[in-house]
């Protein structure tokens, strides 16, 4: 069952659009990355434990 990350849902000032679509471990590897990277996160297991919350499973078009 593939997962989706929607930045779009997620308040920011970067004001981001990106959407992260596939396998949990895939998305959750990717918006980690773009998390620290783009939004200035940390990468810690508190962190990765409420992103890892906010997954949606993809919907079917």
């Amino acid at each position: 069952m593939r997962k989706v990350m929607d930045c779009r849902e997620y308040p920011s000032e970067v004001g981001c659009t990106l959407t992260i679509i596939g396998e949990e471990d895939e998305v959750m590897d990717a918006a980690v990355q773009h998390a620290v990277a783009v939004h200035g996160e940390e990468d810690t297991q508190e962190f990765r434990d409420a992103l890892r919350g906010m997954l949606k499973t993809e919907v079917a078009a």
